[in-house]
């Protein structure tokens, strides 16, 4: 236990600074708070096709599980969902908080640790995550997430994918922009899915980013939009090949 609580406090610091180096942006810019929809939704080649997994979420209850910055529990609450969105750190939630007022939109906050979730059994009916599993231990997390759930729910997560060993080599050696991460995190493996498959009787997976991960380093433009695009038809036409990909989108069900 110790060495958990050690683990977790070190997460909330770690992104309470993240949310601390931002604010001075938005006093000064309040506007940078707004949030454009496609913008949002387009920011990254997964992002769309995982809150489609959700389906209508009009009156439905919606947990925005790691909500970080905000952005997707506004998307959410945009969409007619009453949200809910928790995270460990106490800035990011206070940055959520003021984007949903400078949205003109209601969420609920809480603070709580992803692994102990503060709720009643069957309490939501979709569950959205976006980079946080790979935070957590997968066995307390999972069980944790099928218990809020209701039955007939969805809970859809994007997180990085730990299946190619040069984009493994990369995320060690090389630096890039935006590249800061937490000491304890790792991408996803195969034996996380396979703790998630122990819980939950359907997970689907979908992969995303082949080459055109090489977005990472290079400026958007032709390349990386050509690239899209022969991914899109590479990973359709060969499934395999998504055991390769930067990103995976988990589909959750019960």
């Amino acid at each position: 236990m110790p060495a958990a609580m050690d683990r977790l406090e070190t997460e909330r610091q770690f992104h309470d600074r993240q949310a601390d180096r931002r604010q001075e942006t938005y006093r000064q810019s309040p506007d940078a708070l707004l949030v454009n929809p496609e913008a949002y939704l387009d920011h990254e080649t997964w992002i769309r096709p995982a809150i489609a997994q959700l389906g209508d979420v009009t009156g439905r209850e919606v947990l925005d599980f790691g909500c970080g910055h905000g952005m997707a529990a506004v998307l959410l609450a945009r969409h007619r969902a009453r949200v809910t969105a928790l995270d460990l750190s106490p800035g990011y939630l206070a940055e959520a908080r003021r984007r949903a007022e400078v949205n003109g939109v209601k969420i609920a906050l809480v603070q709580a640790d992803g692994e102990r979730l503060p709720f009643a059994d069957r309490s939501f009916d979709r569950i959205w995550g976006n980079a946080i599993l790979h935070h957590l231990d997968i066995p307390l997390a999972g069980p944790e997430l099928r218990r809020v759930l209701r039955p007939g729910g969805v809970a859809v997560f994007c997180e990085p994918w730990a299946g190619n060993p040069v984009l493994n080599f990369a995320r060690r050696r090389l630096s890039y922009a935006s590249k800061e991460r937490t000491a304890g995190e790792e991408p996803l493996r195969r034996r996380d899915l396979a703790d998630l498959r122990k819980t939950f009787p359907r997970v689907e997976v979908r992969g995303f980013q082949l080459l055109s991960m090489i977005r990472r380093v290079i400026p958007p433009g032709r390349l990386v939009r050509l690239l899209d695009q022969w991914d899109e038809r590479m990973l359709r036409r060969l499934p395999f090949a998504q055991g390769f990909c930067r990103y995976m989108v988990l589909t959750l069900r019960l």
